[in-house]
Order: C-alpha cells, then sequence, then structure tokens
C-alpha cells in the first residue's frame, strides 16, 4: 500500500470532504452548534457542547454504547492523526523496541516478607500482565500463583489490577480489577486453600483492607457518580446479603480510603478532600464496632493517623503548620485537645508521610526539591539517611513488618537506575536487594543532571532538573524536552525513566519544570499554585524555557512541552500564554475544558475538586479567575505549535470531549499553520493502555511526535 492508498485508507470520507484529490492528509470538519449558557449572570458560548456524550455514565462501563456520530469523529481523528503520523511509524518501532530493550523482561519485585511467606509480583518473558505469587519465607522454591493477570486478560481488550492483598492469616487473597479503563473495579477474593474464587464479587469498589483478625473486609463504594461514597463491611468468605454500611459520607466532596495501621492494631478510615481531613477508627479487637472520629472535621485542617506503641502519631497542619508537623497523642484520648508537638513545624520542610516499626519510626521530608529519610527510636534519637548524588529520588516503601525491624526504600537518580535496600533500623546497616536491570545496557558515566533555578516573574525560584549526555554543547542546538505538572501538591521526583533516554540518546536534552502547584519546596509552594493563584504554574513554566534557553539548553524553535492530566492543564495554559516559545505540545489526558467540567456536578470530580480550582457555580470570583485562564475557553487567534492531545474513551477523571473541543478550536483558530492532532484510545481510560508494552508503544509515539515538531515533519510529508 502506497501513502496515497494509505490516506485514502485511513480517513473517515463524511468528516474528509474532498480528501481524495488533496496531497496530504486534511483534518476531519465537524459542525459548530453553538450552546449559549448563562451562569452567575456570566455567559458563555460552546460551539462543541454536543461533543459529549449525554449517556457519558453508561459510556465508561460499555463504551460500545458512545452515540454514532460522537464515535465517527473520533474515529476520523484518530485516522486523521495515523495519516499524518506516517512517517514516523519507523522511529516510533525503533523507540519501542528501544525501550523495551531497556526492560528486563522476566522481572520480579523484591519480596515482601509476612510471617510465614513472602510475596512478590513477577512477570514471564514476552507477558504484558503481571503474576501475583508467594513463597516459604527464605525459600527460593515452592512458588504459589495467588493471580495470573496475563489469564485474566485474555478476551478482554483492557485489564488492570490496582489493589491486591492477602489476608493476614494468609488464607484468603483480595484484588480489585477493572475491565475496561474506566477505573469501576471489581473486588475478587479467592480461597488460597482450593485455589477458588468466591462467589458475589464486589462490584464498583474504591478500595479496601482485611480486618487484622481476617474475618471481614471493609471496602469503599463508588456510587453512580463514580465518587467514593459509602464505606461497607463483608464477611471475609461472606455474599451481598452479608454487607453492613459503616459509614455514609454525605460530603460529595471528600474522598474515602480505608486502610489498617502498621500495628495491625487498628482499621483507618481516611475521609477528606485538599483542605480538610477526617480520622475514624475501628479497633483490631472489635471489628464491628462503629468508627470512632478521632478529631472532627475543621474547614482548613489537615491531619492523617498511624499507630505506634501506646501512642497515635498525627501529621498535621493545624495551628498555622504549612508544611506540617508530627504530634503524638494517647490512644485512649487521641483528639486535637491532647496533642503533642513531637516533630514541630519548620518552614521549608515538607513532611511528605511516615513508616511505623516497633521500635522506630520513618518520617520522609522534602526540603528545596529534596527528599530524605530520618530514623527516630523510642528514646528520640534521630538518624537521617546521607545520599552522595546532587540529585536523587528516594521512595519510602511500605509493607514491611511491624516487628521486623527493617525499613525498605527505593534509591534513584536522572542518571541511576532504581536500587532497593532494606535498612536495619537499629544497626544502621543499608542491604542492596536489587538493581533494576537494563538488558540493552546503560553507562550512567555518559550522562549528567543537574539542578538549576529559573526565577519567575515575581522573584520565586523554580527548581528545574536537567538529563542530558555529558558531551553535550550548550549552544541552543540541541532540542529541549520540558516535562511538568503542578497540581495537588504532586511533586516532580528526579527519577530514573527508560523513557526518557530514547530522546537523550539523541542529542535531546531532559528537563522537568517544579512549577508552583506541586509541593517541591514545601506545601506553600502548592498553594502558590492552586486556586486563585493557579496561573503562577503557567507562568513559571515559561520562565524556565526562558532560563533554559538563555542558558544555552535548546532554544524555542526546538522545545516540545510535556504534560498529562493536570499536566495537560498547564500545557493549555502555556499553549494559550506563549505559543512562540515552543515547538510542539504534548498534552495527554488533558484537563482543558476548566470551566465547564467543574461546573457539572454529574461528574466524579468536579465536588470533591472545588478546594482544589474553585467552585464557579457559586462563586462569581472563581468563575472568573477560571474564565480568565482556562485553556479551552481562551483560545484565540494565535500561531500555535504543533499539538498532539490524546484521551481514553473510558476516561472518569478527564473525559474524552475535553480534548476533542480543545483541539477542534485550536485548529480553526491556529495561524501557524502547523498541525494539531488528536489520539482516543478506545479501549483504555486515564492511564492509557493496560499493556507494559503496548504503554511503551503509546509512549514511543509521544516522543515520535516530539522528533517530528522539532523536525517539521508535516512539511516533508
Amino acid at each position: 500500500m502506497n501513502r496515497r492508498q494509505l490516506i485514502l485508507t485511513a480517513s473517515a470520507l463524511p468528516f474528509v470532504p474532498g480528501l481524495a484529490m488533496a496531497a496530504t492528509p486534511v483534518p476531519p470538519i465537524v459542525r459548530k452548534d453553538p450552546k449559549r449558557i448563562e451562569q452567575l449572570g456570566r455567559v458563555r458560548v460552546d460551539e462543541y457542547a454536543w461533543m459529549k456524550d449525554d449517556n457519558w455514565q453508561n459510556v465508561l462501563h460499555d463504551p460500545s454504547l458512545i452515540k454514532a456520530e460522537v464515535k465517527a469523529h473520533l474515529l476520523a481523528e484518530n485516522a486523521y492523526f495515523k495519516a499524518m503520523m506516517a512517517p514516523t511509524e519507523p522511529l516510533q518501532a525503533k523507540m519501542f523496541e528501544e525501550m523495551k530493550g531497556r526492560i528486563k523482561e522476566d522481572d520480579a519485585s523484591v519480596p515482601v516478607p509476612d510471617g510465614p511467606w513472602e510475596y512478590y509480583t513477577r512477570f514471564e518473558k514476552g507477558a504484558q500482565q503481571a503474576i501475583h505469587a508467594r513463597r516459604p519465607r527464605g525459600k527460593t522454591d515452592g512458588e504459589q500463583i495467588l493471580l495470573n493477570e496475563e489469564v485474566e486478560k485474555v478476551g478482554k481488550a483492557f485489564y488492570h489490577v490496582d489493589e491486591a492483598d492477602n489476608s493476614p492469616d494468609h488464607g484468603l487473597y483480595a484484588w480489585m480489577a477493572d475491565e475496561q479503563g474506566s477505573e469501576v473495579y471489581r473486588l475478587y477474593v479467592k480461597d488460597l486453600a482450593t485455589g477458588a474464587v468466591l462467589p458475589e464479587p464486589i462490584e464498583s469498589v474504591y478500595g479496601f483492607c482485611w480486618s487484622p483478625d481476617s474475618k471481614f473486609i471493609f471496602w469503599v463504594l463508588r456510587d453512580e457518580n463514580g465518587r467514593p461514597a459509602k464505606v461497607y463491611r463483608r464477611p471475609a468468605r461472606g455474599g451481598k446479603a452479608d454487607d453492613v454500611l459503616i459509614h455514609d459520607e454525605q460530603d460529595e466532596g471528600f474522598f474515602i480510603s480505608v486502610y489498617p495501621t502498621a500495628s495491625r492494631q487498628w482499621v483507618v478510615l481516611s475521609l477528606g478532600e485538599g483542605e480538610t481531613s477526617e480520622m475514624r477508627l475501628i479497633p483490631a479487637g472489635d471489628p464491628t464496632a462503629t468508627p470512632a472520629i478521632v478529631e472532627p472535621r475543621s474547614k482548613g485542617v489537615l491531619y492523617d493517623i498511624d499507630h505506634w506503641g501506646e501512642e497515635f502519631i498525627i501529621r498535621t497542619n493545624a495551628d498555622g503548620a504549612i508544611d506540617f508537623k508530627l504530634v503524638k497523642a494517647p490512644v485512649a484520648s487521641p483528639g486535637k485537645a491532647h496533642w503533642k508537638d513531637w516533630v514541630p513545624y519548620k518552614p521549608g520542610r515538607l513532611i511528605e508521610g511516615g513508616a511505623a516499626f516497633k521500635d522506630h519510626f520513618v518520617r520522609q521530608e522534602k526540603s528545596d526539591a529534596l527528599s530524605r529519610l530520618v530514623v527516630t527510636d523510642r528514646a528520640g534519637k534521630e538518624t537521617p539517611l546521607a545520599f552522595e548524588e546532587e540529585t536523587y529520588a528516594l521512595t519510602l516503601q511500605g509493607g514491611m513488618e511491624y516487628g521486623g525491624g527493617t525499613m525498605r526504600f527505593v534509591y534513584e537518580s536522572p542518571t541511576t537506575p532504581k536500587q532497593w535496600f532494606d535498612y536495619d533500623l537499629a544497626s544502621a546497616k543499608r542491604t542492596l536487594r536489587k538493581t533494576q536491570e537494563i538488558p540493552s545496557g546503560h553507562d550512567p558515566s555518559r550522562y549528567v543532571t543537574r539542578r538549576l533555578n529559573a526565577k519567575a516573574a515575581d522573584g520565586a525560584e523554580v527548581p528545574i532538573f536537567v538529563l542530558m549526555k555529558k558531551d553535550t554543547k550548550l549552544d541552543g542546538q540541541s532540542p529541549l524536552m520540558l516535562y511538568g505538572y503542578g497540581s495537588y501538591g504532586s511533586s516532580q521526583e528526579p527519577t530514573f525513566s527508560i523513557r526518557n533516554f530514547s530522546l537523550v540518546d539523541r542529542g535531546w536534552i531532559w528537563a522537568q519544570a517544579c512549577v508552583r502547584g506541586g509541593s517541591e519546596k514545601g506545601w506553600g509552594w502548592f498553594q502558590d499554585g492552586r486556586k486563585f493563584k493557579k496561573k503562577n504554574s503557567f507562568s513559571d513554566f515559561v520562565a524556565c524555557a526562558d532560563h533554559l534557553h538563555a542558558a544555552g539548553y535548546g532554544a524555542a524553535d526546538r522545545t516540545v512541552a510535556y504534560g498529562r492530566s493536570a499536566g495537560g492543564l498547564l500545557m493549555g495554559g502555556v499553549t494559550n500564554l506563549a505559543p512562540e516559545k515552543f515547538a510542539g505540545i504534548i498534552a495527554g489526558v488533558p484537563f482543558v475544558d476548566v470551566i465547564n467540567t467543574m461546573s457539572d456536578t454529574s461528574l466524579p470530580l468536579t465536588p470533591p475538586e472545588w478546594p482544589e480550582w474553585g467552585d464557579p457555580i457559586k462563586d462569581p470570583a472563581a468563575y472568573d479567575y477560571m474564565m480568565s485562564y482556562s485553556p479551552y475557553d481562551n483560545v484565540a487567534a494565535k500561531p500555535y505549535p504543533a499539538v498532539l492531545a490524546y484521551a481514553g474513551l473510558s476516561d472518569p477523571r478527564v473525559t474524552y470531549w475535553e480534548p476533542e473541543k480543545w483541539t477542534q478550536r485550536l485548529r480553526t483558530h491556529t495561524t501557524s499553520g502547523k498541525p494539531i492532532l488528536l489520539w482516543v484510545n478506545m479501549e483504555a481510560g486515564h492511564a492509557g493502555s493496560s499493556g507494559r508494552f503496548d504503554y511503551l508503544k503509546e509512549t514511543a509515539r509521544d516522543l515520535a511526535f516530539a522528533v517530528w515538531a522539532v523536525d517539521k515533519g508535516w512539511l516533508k510529508a
């Protein structure tokens, strides 16, 4: 098949009039149906509102129910994308093989000890999905397979397991499976003695945990709007008729999770949103007890809890502790009136979390965009863990035994593959348990990572992490990929990624911008990039691009910006703010239709996210500020860069119609002549394809688009 035949075959003719006569692919032409929306005395017009399927909730469960006109348009967009990107297919295939070559196909996790067993996951060579298994503790044989995801996925386009856990008595194994990408999970329980899966799996589960005595399973229900709404208890081997409601959350903006403390003395119900939280406790010795409130919810007060001996350790922002502090409270009276400062508040030191062990408590904290671990013993002696590299990332892993005396953490940097360490809490001895293997080879000495700071318009210093080959010249000629997120207090971490090297090895520079909205420099850094300060995220990102360009790290016509989800909002914001600073924009599942989404209370995340963005339904100031930056509503006649937006049809977080509508407006307004592309995964949701290799193919697509945008591939087609 030649290129002209490919174009004719791949395109949907009803949406591409005259395509048979075109020399290059022509984008789909769609109708405009202006919808006038009046809200708080303000009026906006949405000409593409029809792209939202009125039956979207059912589409999440069964994508085949999408209305015909919308489906036809999405398929036409996919055909246009494929035709435009056809010249990059050899590069995509090569990059995929490169990334696949950096994965140990028959890899396995470091086993986690638990009583007489140790639990782990592993992959078989060529398999896309994991095997969950266990073996007798300290042995290398005697494996028992608990769940084979590869087998479970047979016949399904999508299959993803989120939470999975054994019962404390090791008799049962439970897991949550999503079979359409919409994050509507079904909870299965398997009898490990017989190998049989128990009848009546639990539907629409958001999360679960076992009672410490293994007699019950606690689980969170997602309601018809996809929100965690209620907590139930079911006997471990029971059915639907045995379910007991133990909490019915009345605040539709609250998220709910349920988990046991590390000591296995309590079950915790965690309730909250971005500004307020409340914990409730169930004693292990009485799992049918009514959950008791630790401290009633109070607007603006966040706290979480863990159990340590005769006390609770509580992390909180109470009393003005913006970056959080740790307090102790007696088990008998854990309310705020009895909180006593233990690790006091220190501005600029964000306490990210912790882990309790019988004789030690480990906390993870972050200062100036770098994390560290601090071990405290019962006498109060603190032992910080030191690391040599200037830039690195740490992950404190949970799941280790409370009384075992061993803590596990993962260390990595942009140049250093992941390393799993077991740390003896008493002796401070580190044992390297595993180093991420790169089968195709990796020599850290060929690369360099740097920490830079860009000055924002208001003087704030914005951290940037950079990865490049050691011999890269800073003359502005190297292509630059600038990645960002900047929401929910989620930090950019200088991690090792097999993805990045498929660009870096081609002479690219990879940079991560730690813009406000994340918590790289503390919780105040987050607060300065949310709600009525959201536009700081966008201007910070542009300041990072300017700083890099001025220092010779690429140039505007050789820079591609990259972000996903709320990072896609960042991409939409900078696309409007400074389109001339970028050759290309990659916006994955981008939250770009902000005002419409935050005004639609039927969507799963709308009420829970008003603390992050504001409530445009009731608050005129929130409406006006949101409208001043919402990417979809601020598209204008500008020379936009080449854009790749992509979506998942069954995505409940950022619905498919957001990027669908945004790309239409961009396409009708851009004055640059550069292409605006949309690709929609018709069989997955927010996270993309579930198979590890299929996901790499999607990543290769993104990276190839970046090369194509810088090289102006559309001019060579």
